[in-house]
Protein backbone atom coordinates (compact mmCIF):
# COMPACT_ATOMS: atom_id res chain seq x y z
CA UNK A 1 0.00 0.00 0.00
CA UNK A 2 1.66 3.38 -1.23
CA UNK A 3 -0.54 6.07 0.28
CA UNK A 4 -0.60 6.04 3.87
CA UNK A 5 -3.21 5.17 5.79
CA UNK A 6 -4.41 7.97 8.42
CA UNK A 7 -7.82 6.80 10.85
CA UNK A 8 -9.51 9.10 13.36
CA UNK A 9 -10.47 6.55 15.93
CA UNK A 10 -13.15 7.30 18.56
CA UNK A 11 -13.58 4.68 22.22
CA UNK A 12 -16.21 5.85 24.60
CA UNK A 13 -17.04 2.32 25.52
CA UNK A 14 -16.90 2.83 29.62
CA UNK A 15 -15.83 6.51 31.37
CA UNK A 16 -13.14 7.95 29.22
CA UNK A 17 -14.14 10.20 26.26
CA UNK A 18 -11.22 9.55 23.30
CA UNK A 19 -10.32 10.26 20.14
CA UNK A 20 -6.80 9.39 18.40
CA UNK A 21 -5.42 9.78 14.86
CA UNK A 22 -3.47 6.89 14.11
CA UNK A 23 -1.30 6.53 10.57
CA UNK A 24 -0.22 3.13 9.43
CA UNK A 25 -1.45 1.37 12.43
CA UNK A 26 1.59 2.07 14.38
CA UNK A 27 2.61 5.87 14.36
CA UNK A 28 -0.02 7.92 16.92
CA UNK A 29 -0.41 11.27 15.80
CA UNK A 30 -2.61 12.53 18.11
CA UNK A 31 -4.45 10.26 21.55
CA UNK A 32 -6.73 12.30 22.91
CA UNK A 33 -8.23 10.82 26.72
CA UNK A 34 -10.91 12.91 28.75
CA UNK A 35 -11.25 10.83 31.67
CA UNK A 36 -14.36 10.85 33.80
CA UNK A 37 -12.97 9.78 37.06
CA UNK A 38 -13.14 12.29 39.35
CA UNK A 39 -16.86 12.09 38.25
CA UNK A 40 -17.58 8.64 39.53
CA UNK A 41 -14.58 8.28 42.46
CA UNK A 42 -17.69 9.66 44.63
CA UNK A 43 -20.36 7.18 43.70
CA UNK A 44 -17.16 4.26 44.29
CA UNK A 45 -17.70 2.99 40.71
CA UNK A 46 -18.46 4.13 37.13
CA UNK A 47 -22.06 5.40 36.92
CA UNK A 48 -23.32 4.47 33.16
CA UNK A 49 -25.89 7.33 32.73
CA UNK A 50 -23.65 9.64 34.23
CA UNK A 51 -20.81 8.84 31.70
CA UNK A 52 -23.28 8.50 28.84
CA UNK A 53 -24.20 12.20 29.55
CA UNK A 54 -20.81 13.31 29.94
CA UNK A 55 -19.67 11.70 26.88
CA UNK A 56 -21.88 13.57 24.51
CA UNK A 57 -20.77 16.32 26.33
CA UNK A 58 -17.07 15.85 25.77
CA UNK A 59 -17.63 13.56 22.50
CA UNK A 60 -17.03 16.30 19.44
CA UNK A 61 -14.14 18.56 21.34
CA UNK A 62 -12.47 15.34 22.04
CA UNK A 63 -12.60 14.89 18.22
CA UNK A 64 -11.77 18.04 17.44
CA UNK A 65 -8.93 17.94 19.07
CA UNK A 66 -7.16 15.01 18.36
CA UNK A 67 -7.70 16.69 14.48
CA UNK A 68 -6.02 19.56 15.19
CA UNK A 69 -3.04 17.71 17.58
CA UNK A 70 -2.48 15.81 14.37
CA UNK A 71 -2.67 18.49 12.16
CA UNK A 72 -5.16 16.99 9.89
CA UNK A 73 -7.78 17.64 8.22
CA UNK A 74 -11.34 15.08 7.64
CA UNK A 75 -10.29 15.34 3.94
CA UNK A 76 -6.90 13.92 5.17
CA UNK A 77 -8.25 10.57 6.61
CA UNK A 78 -8.58 7.25 5.64
CA UNK A 79 -11.16 5.97 7.47
CA UNK A 80 -12.61 6.59 10.66
CA UNK A 81 -12.60 3.77 13.43
CA UNK A 82 -14.99 3.52 16.76
CA UNK A 83 -15.21 1.13 19.43
CA UNK A 84 -18.89 -0.89 18.56
CA UNK A 85 -18.64 -3.17 22.04
CA UNK A 86 -18.28 -4.75 24.56
CA UNK A 87 -18.68 -2.18 27.36
CA UNK A 88 -21.68 0.05 28.88
CA UNK A 89 -24.28 0.28 25.82
CA UNK A 90 -25.23 3.99 26.33
CA UNK A 91 -21.23 4.89 26.36
CA UNK A 92 -20.87 2.94 23.53
CA UNK A 93 -23.99 4.83 21.27
CA UNK A 94 -22.18 8.32 21.87
CA UNK A 95 -19.16 6.76 20.24
CA UNK A 96 -21.12 5.05 17.47
CA UNK A 97 -23.30 7.73 16.71
CA UNK A 98 -20.62 10.45 16.30
CA UNK A 99 -18.59 7.56 13.91
CA UNK A 100 -21.78 7.28 11.32
CA UNK A 101 -22.06 11.01 11.34
CA UNK A 102 -18.42 11.78 10.81
CA UNK A 103 -18.03 9.06 8.30
CA UNK A 104 -21.86 9.61 6.32
CA UNK A 105 -20.85 13.52 5.81
CA UNK A 106 -17.72 12.75 4.83
CA UNK A 107 -18.00 9.40 2.85
CA UNK A 108 -14.91 8.11 4.37
CA UNK A 109 -15.25 4.54 5.51
CA UNK A 110 -16.83 3.26 8.81
CA UNK A 111 -15.16 0.65 10.51
CA UNK A 112 -16.49 -0.92 13.70
CA UNK A 113 -13.71 -2.09 16.69
CA UNK A 114 -13.35 -4.62 19.29
CA UNK A 115 -12.59 -3.29 22.44
CA UNK A 116 -10.44 -5.93 23.34
CA UNK A 117 -9.17 -6.16 19.90
CA UNK A 118 -8.33 -2.76 20.69
CA UNK A 119 -6.32 -3.40 24.21
CA UNK A 120 -4.48 -5.70 22.30
CA UNK A 121 -3.21 -3.99 19.57
CA UNK A 122 -2.26 -1.19 22.00
CA UNK A 123 0.68 -3.50 22.00
CA UNK A 124 1.06 -2.71 17.90
CA UNK A 125 2.05 1.09 18.81
CA UNK A 126 4.46 0.61 21.98
CA UNK A 127 6.36 -2.07 20.16
CA UNK A 128 6.84 -1.76 16.26
CA UNK A 129 8.59 -4.99 15.98
CA UNK A 130 5.53 -7.12 17.14
CA UNK A 131 3.78 -9.42 15.13
CA UNK A 132 1.58 -12.53 15.85
CA UNK A 133 1.79 -15.74 16.49
CA UNK A 134 2.01 -14.39 20.39
CA UNK A 135 -0.06 -15.28 23.42
CA UNK A 136 -1.55 -11.79 25.16
CA UNK A 137 -2.90 -11.18 28.76
CA UNK A 138 -5.97 -8.72 28.98
CA UNK A 139 -5.95 -7.66 32.17
CA UNK A 140 -8.85 -4.90 33.18
CA UNK A 141 -12.07 -3.70 35.06
CA UNK A 142 -13.88 -5.59 32.98
CA UNK A 143 -11.45 -8.44 31.32
CA UNK A 144 -9.31 -11.32 31.91
CA UNK A 145 -8.68 -13.41 28.44
CA UNK A 146 -5.59 -15.31 27.74
CA UNK A 147 -5.53 -15.41 24.12
CA UNK A 148 -3.51 -16.40 21.20
CA UNK A 149 -2.92 -14.19 18.80
CA UNK A 150 -2.85 -16.12 15.62
CA UNK A 151 -2.93 -13.46 13.43
CA UNK A 152 -3.98 -9.87 12.67
CA UNK A 153 -7.81 -9.48 13.82
CA UNK A 154 -7.38 -13.88 14.01
CA UNK A 155 -7.85 -14.78 17.68
CA UNK A 156 -8.62 -17.75 19.91
CA UNK A 157 -9.47 -17.33 23.53
CA UNK A 158 -7.68 -19.68 25.60
CA UNK A 159 -8.93 -18.75 29.30
CA UNK A 160 -11.31 -16.00 30.39
CA UNK A 161 -12.77 -15.08 33.96
CA UNK A 162 -15.29 -17.13 35.27
CA UNK A 163 -16.77 -14.10 37.58
CA UNK A 164 -15.07 -11.33 38.44
CA UNK A 165 -12.30 -9.69 36.26
CA UNK A 166 -9.13 -8.56 37.29
CA UNK A 167 -9.47 -5.42 38.07
CA UNK A 168 -12.95 -5.67 39.61
CA UNK A 169 -11.50 -7.78 42.25
CA UNK A 170 -9.13 -4.90 42.54
CA UNK A 171 -11.95 -2.45 42.93
CA UNK A 172 -14.44 -4.42 45.56
CA UNK A 173 -11.05 -5.32 47.72
CA UNK A 174 -9.80 -1.88 47.68
CA UNK A 175 -13.29 -0.50 48.68
CA UNK A 176 -13.14 -3.09 51.62
CA UNK A 177 -10.14 -2.12 52.73
CA UNK A 178 -11.41 1.83 52.91
CA UNK A 179 -8.66 2.51 50.20
CA UNK A 180 -11.73 3.79 47.56
CA UNK A 181 -12.11 3.80 43.68
CA UNK A 182 -10.39 3.47 41.53
CA UNK A 183 -8.86 0.46 42.98
CA UNK A 184 -5.90 -1.12 41.17
CA UNK A 185 -4.02 2.26 41.36
CA UNK A 186 -4.32 2.56 44.67
CA UNK A 187 -3.43 -0.98 45.53
CA UNK A 188 -0.88 -1.31 43.56
CA UNK A 189 0.92 1.74 45.58
CA UNK A 190 0.51 0.56 49.15
CA UNK A 191 1.55 -2.78 48.27
CA UNK A 192 4.90 -1.57 47.90
CA UNK A 193 4.71 -0.76 51.49
CA UNK A 194 3.18 -4.50 52.85
CA UNK A 195 4.15 -7.97 53.06
CA UNK A 196 2.65 -9.81 50.09
CA UNK A 197 4.20 -13.35 52.08
CA UNK A 198 1.79 -12.04 55.29
CA UNK A 199 -1.76 -13.51 54.42
CA UNK A 200 -2.08 -16.48 52.50
CA UNK A 201 -4.72 -15.98 50.40
CA UNK A 202 -5.89 -19.02 47.89
CA UNK A 203 -4.92 -19.21 44.12
CA UNK A 204 -8.14 -20.51 42.23
CA UNK A 205 -7.65 -23.08 39.91
CA UNK A 206 -10.66 -23.81 37.82
CA UNK A 207 -11.34 -27.65 37.16
CA UNK A 208 -12.68 -27.57 33.41
CA UNK A 209 -10.73 -24.80 32.11
CA UNK A 210 -7.09 -25.16 32.32
CA UNK A 211 -6.53 -21.63 31.38
CA UNK A 212 -9.27 -20.32 33.46
CA UNK A 213 -9.84 -17.97 36.09
CA UNK A 214 -11.89 -16.96 38.96
CA UNK A 215 -10.88 -14.20 41.34
CA UNK A 216 -14.69 -14.47 43.16
CA UNK A 217 -13.25 -16.50 46.21
CA UNK A 218 -10.20 -14.65 46.46
CA UNK A 219 -12.61 -11.25 46.76
CA UNK A 220 -14.39 -13.30 49.41
CA UNK A 221 -11.55 -14.39 51.20
CA UNK A 222 -10.41 -11.30 51.91
CA UNK A 223 -13.65 -10.10 53.05
CA UNK A 224 -13.95 -13.15 55.39
CA UNK A 225 -9.99 -12.36 56.55
CA UNK A 226 -10.89 -9.05 57.48
CA UNK A 227 -14.58 -9.62 59.45
CA UNK A 228 -12.51 -12.18 61.32
CA UNK A 229 -10.36 -9.59 62.32
CA UNK A 230 -13.09 -7.44 63.34
CA UNK A 231 -14.58 -9.93 65.43
CA UNK A 232 -11.66 -11.01 67.44
CA UNK A 233 -10.00 -7.38 67.67
CA UNK A 234 -7.17 -7.70 65.91
CA UNK A 235 -5.74 -4.91 63.81
CA UNK A 236 -5.89 -4.90 60.37
CA UNK A 237 -2.59 -3.99 58.31
CA UNK A 238 -3.54 -2.35 55.22
CA UNK A 239 -0.80 -2.44 53.45
CA UNK A 240 -0.26 -6.04 54.43
CA UNK A 241 -3.89 -7.37 53.06
CA UNK A 242 -3.40 -4.87 49.62
CA UNK A 243 -0.06 -6.62 49.08
CA UNK A 244 -0.93 -10.38 49.88
CA UNK A 245 -4.34 -10.08 47.55
CA UNK A 246 -2.48 -8.53 45.11
CA UNK A 247 0.40 -11.16 44.90
CA UNK A 248 -2.58 -14.13 44.65
CA UNK A 249 -3.60 -12.36 41.73
CA UNK A 250 -0.28 -12.26 40.02
CA UNK A 251 0.35 -15.38 40.69
CA UNK A 252 -2.55 -16.76 39.23
CA UNK A 253 -2.25 -14.21 36.46
CA UNK A 254 1.39 -14.85 35.28
CA UNK A 255 1.15 -19.24 36.03
CA UNK A 256 -1.46 -19.81 33.55
CA UNK A 257 -0.12 -17.37 31.21
CA UNK A 258 3.47 -19.03 31.13
CA UNK A 259 1.60 -22.37 31.37
CA UNK A 260 -0.33 -21.55 28.30
CA UNK A 261 3.79 -20.11 26.18
CA UNK A 262 4.63 -23.58 27.33
CA UNK A 263 1.83 -25.62 25.57
CA UNK A 264 1.52 -23.65 22.46
CA UNK A 265 5.44 -23.31 22.41
CA UNK A 266 5.38 -19.31 21.20
CA UNK A 267 8.11 -17.55 22.16
CA UNK A 268 6.45 -14.36 22.74
CA UNK A 269 4.48 -12.67 25.31
CA UNK A 270 2.19 -9.84 25.53
CA UNK A 271 0.25 -7.78 28.03
CA UNK A 272 -2.49 -5.21 27.70
CA UNK A 273 -5.58 -3.66 29.66
CA UNK A 274 -5.64 -1.48 32.46
CA UNK A 275 -4.47 -3.73 35.12
CA UNK A 276 -1.31 -4.62 32.68
CA UNK A 277 0.33 -1.13 34.15
CA UNK A 278 -0.06 -2.52 37.54
CA UNK A 279 4.13 -2.32 38.47
CA UNK A 280 4.12 -5.23 40.68
CA UNK A 281 2.73 -7.55 37.81
CA UNK A 282 4.37 -5.95 35.08
CA UNK A 283 7.82 -7.13 36.77
CA UNK A 284 6.71 -10.09 37.47
CA UNK A 285 5.87 -10.91 33.80
CA UNK A 286 9.50 -9.88 33.19
CA UNK A 287 10.77 -12.02 35.68
CA UNK A 288 8.96 -14.83 34.29
CA UNK A 289 9.20 -14.24 30.66
CA UNK A 290 13.08 -14.02 31.28
CA UNK A 291 13.34 -17.72 33.28
CA UNK A 292 11.56 -18.85 30.17
CA UNK A 293 13.09 -16.92 27.69
CA UNK A 294 10.20 -15.77 26.02
CA UNK A 295 10.59 -12.11 24.68
CA UNK A 296 8.38 -9.47 26.36
CA UNK A 297 5.92 -6.80 25.44
CA UNK A 298 3.93 -4.42 26.98
CA UNK A 299 2.54 -1.35 26.33
CA UNK A 300 3.00 2.53 28.88
CA UNK A 301 0.19 3.04 31.18
CA UNK A 302 -1.32 5.72 28.78
CA UNK A 303 -1.77 2.54 26.28
CA UNK A 304 -2.62 0.10 29.04
CA UNK A 305 -5.94 2.27 30.04
CA UNK A 306 -8.99 2.83 27.54
CA UNK A 307 -7.55 5.39 24.68
CA UNK A 308 -8.63 5.83 20.78
CA UNK A 309 -5.27 5.09 19.55
CA UNK A 310 -5.32 1.71 20.62
CA UNK A 311 -9.05 1.36 17.96
CA UNK A 312 -6.89 3.34 15.44
CA UNK A 313 -4.16 0.66 14.82
CA UNK A 314 -6.49 -2.31 15.64
CA UNK A 315 -8.80 -0.46 12.92
CA UNK A 316 -6.08 -0.94 10.14
CA UNK A 317 -5.42 -4.08 9.78
CA UNK A 318 -9.20 -4.12 9.47
CA UNK A 319 -8.98 -1.22 6.83
CA UNK A 320 -6.27 -3.20 4.95
CA UNK A 321 -8.07 -6.74 5.17
CA UNK A 322 -11.08 -4.51 3.33
CA UNK A 323 -13.31 -4.98 6.03
CA UNK A 324 -16.10 -2.16 6.09
CA UNK A 325 -19.37 -1.16 8.33
CA UNK A 326 -22.87 0.56 6.92
CA UNK A 327 -24.30 3.46 9.01
CA UNK A 328 -26.49 0.56 10.67
CA UNK A 329 -23.40 -0.67 12.84
CA UNK A 330 -24.74 -0.53 16.39
CA UNK A 331 -23.50 -0.68 19.63
CA UNK A 332 -23.34 -4.42 21.21
CA UNK A 333 -22.44 -4.54 25.46
CA UNK A 334 -22.02 -8.02 25.07
CA UNK A 335 -19.54 -8.14 22.11
CA UNK A 336 -17.75 -11.66 22.19
CA UNK A 337 -13.81 -11.58 20.92
CA UNK A 338 -13.61 -13.04 17.25
CA UNK A 339 -17.38 -12.44 16.73
CA UNK A 340 -17.98 -9.85 13.63
CA UNK A 341 -21.02 -8.38 12.36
Amino acid sequence: MDKDVIILAIESSCDETAAAVVKNGREVLSNVIFSQIDLHTVYGGVVPEIASRKHIDKINQVIEEALQKAGVTLEDLSAIAVTYGPGLVGALLVGVSAAKAIAFATGLPLIGVHHIEGHISANYIANPSLEPPFVCLVVSGGHTHLVSVKDYGEYEILGRTRDDAAGEAFDKVARAIGLGYPGGPKIDKISKEGNPEAIRFPRAKVGDGEYDFSFSGLKSAVLNYLNGCQMKGEEINTADVAASFQQSVIDVLVGHSMDAIEKYELDKFAIAGGVASNASLRQAFEEACAKKGVEFFLPPPVLCTDNAAMIGAAAYYEYIKGVRHGYDLNAVPNLKLGERL
